[in-house]
């Protein structure tokens, strides 16, 4: 059989109200259909809003292949967890139902599919499968992608699979999703797909064309601004709660790489102490006007059978104050009593920074005016900006912030870079104000210390130098 038999037996398939998919369907779809089934590119970035038939129109041209396979090939359904992949199996099923030509053509299993003439089947793998390295597809097709969580299973599901299809020269792979936050590990799939020839990329604007205005307007009014933008226009949107954008970050991205020290500049040393299940990380910034500029970073990581050595962490302190220039260390005294003392004792200038509700939300306001002003120089490092990108603003107390994570994430180095910010721009006090954000979602203007004004919460108060 080929592609195009099976673009014709999926424009034959019989859909929910009884027409046929090919008489029923929209152009993005037949686009979508057709590129996938007798295109010239292995692979394909598709994005649509909640509603666009994303899941059924996957399981139909699924369904085409493995009907017009000739051989015993092998397809995999990749899906958050295993009810959602139900759902494809559930969507096979009812094209095979409704349509009179194929009653009895397909053998459903627990989370498959098979074709009785060929053996071709297709597998449904969950996004936390243990284990899927060695497998030959003739095909990928993987379902609402930028919905997997964001930890490290999911991600080596996509790894070993989307490098599968490599294996075989005919083999493709199909990622069919609504977009999602641009912090998400999928948009960086999306954005080399934009630069490869061997991608198609098609983000069909929202809402759906079937989605009546009032069931729009009343999801509107109960969503968040992000959420609805995500679901029912497909636009990728960061959460309000999140402390910046991917985007704004990367204009903060303006150092190649550590800075070495240079006469003349006083530095300033942070450390944020964790020793089991949080990170241990130490900062060294200095400031250049109302700029703050990240000179150095180190990480520890503890566990709870090998926490982190402090005295590991008070030799690098100790030379990285020699090293710029006498630099002073500020220090959170719950954890770091021992550590400041033994610092003070060697000759070091330790303050302390106590961590107290006012403290926190500070740091908070301090680190989201710096990078919102762009008043914060970065290097190009991943994991730092992945770990910002992902750190949230949590309401602490009414209009009190502080910065937060979630479960699955770490907000150390944030905290380590918020008390640098915070610390170097009281340094030099030219005014005080508050940052004030509106309800609903986080403003990207200007911050009130520059004189713009912001209407709703107030994200506590803060000192700009």
């Amino acid at each position: 059989m080929t592609a195009l038999d099976a673009l014709d037996l999926l424009s034959g398939l019989v859909i929910e109200d009884g027409r046929r998919w090919g008489d029923a369907a929209c152009d993005f779809q037949r686009e979508d259909a057709e590129a996938i089934l007798h295109g010239s590119v292995p692979y394909h970035f598709l994005t649509r809003a909640r509603g666009a038939s994303k899941t059924s129109d996957l399981a139909g041209v699924a369904l085409s292949l493995l009907l017009t396979a000739d051989a015993r090939r092998r397809w995999y359904w990749l899906a958050a967890d295993r009810e959602q992949g139900q759902l494809a199996i559930d969507a096979a099923q009812g094209f095979a139902d409704r349509t009179p030509a194929l009653r009895g053509a397909l053998t459903l299993g627990v989370g498959s599919v098979e074709a009785k003439r060929s053996g071709a089947r297709l597998d449904v793998l969950a996004a936390d499968a243990a284990t899927s390295w060695g497998l030959r597809p003739a095909g990928v097709f993987v379902d609402e992608i930028t919905g997997w969580a964001d930890t490290s299973g999911p991600r080596r599901l996509w790894e070993s699979v989307s490098s599968a299809v490599a294996k075989q020269d005919d083999a493709i792979l199909v990622a069919l999703a609504t977009a999602g936050d641009p912090a998400h590990w999928s948009r960086a799939i999306l954005e080399h797909a934009l630069t490869s020839p061997m991608w198609r990329v098609n983000e069909v604007p929202g809402p759906s064309p079937w989605m009546s205005a009032d069931r729009l307007a009343e999801q509107k009014a109960r969503l968040l601004p992000s959420t609805y933008a995500r679901l029912f226009e497909n636009v990728w949107t960061a959460s309000e709660d999140r402390l910046a954008s991917p985007e704004e970050l990367r204009e903060c991205v303006t150092l190649d790489g550590p800075l070495e020290p240079q006469s003349g500049v006083r530095y300033l040393i942070a450390a944020d102490l964790g020793l089991k299940r949080d990170r241990t990380v130490a900062a060294v910034c200095h400031r250049e006007g109302a700029r703050v500029l990240l000179d150095r970073m180190e990480v520890w990581q503890g566990s709870r059978l090998r926490p982190v050595k402090l005295e590991a962490v008070e030799e690098w302190i100790l030379e990285a104050s020699r090293r710029y220039g006498r630099a002073r260390v500020t220090i959170d005294p719950w954890q770091g009593v021992g550590l400041a003392q033994r610092l003070r004792a060697k000759g070091v200038r330790v303050e302390e920074f106590s961590f107290t509700a006012a403290s926190v939300g500070k740091l908070a306001a301090s680190l989201f005016n710096a990078i919102r002003d762009r008043a914060l120089a970065l290097p190009d490092d991943e994991e730092l900006l992945d770990e910002l990108a992902h750190v949230q603003l949590r309401e602490s107390s009414p209009g009190v912030y502080r910065l937060g994570h979630a479960a699955n994430r770490h907000d150390d180095r944030a905290v380590a870079l918020a008390l640098a910010v915070t610390t170097l721009l009281q340094d030099a006090v030219i005014g005080e104000g508050q940052l004030l954000i509106p309800a609903g979602r986080w403003d990207r203007g200007p911050s009130v210390a520059r004189g713009g004004s912001y209407g709703g919460f107030r994200l506590g108060e803060i000192r700009r130098g």
